[in-house]
């Protein structure tokens, strides 16, 4: 089964980047990166806020 990282697929669906949400959440785009390839995970904090 291969593994899908929602937040990426949420991300093309609403035609914006990587870059768009690090600088709606104010935090590196690095840390975005990572979790679009499953790398690292948001925290629940996070988490809300990319809900929002």
């Amino acid at each position: 089964m291969k593994d899908i990282n929602r937040l990426k697929v949420v991300l093309v669906e609403k035609k914006r980047t990587s870059k768009w949400l690090s600088e709606r959440l104010k935090i590196n785009l690095s840390t975005v990166l990572k979790w679009c390839i499953n790398s690292s995970q948001p925290n629940l904090t996070n988490l809300v806020r990319i809900a929002k």
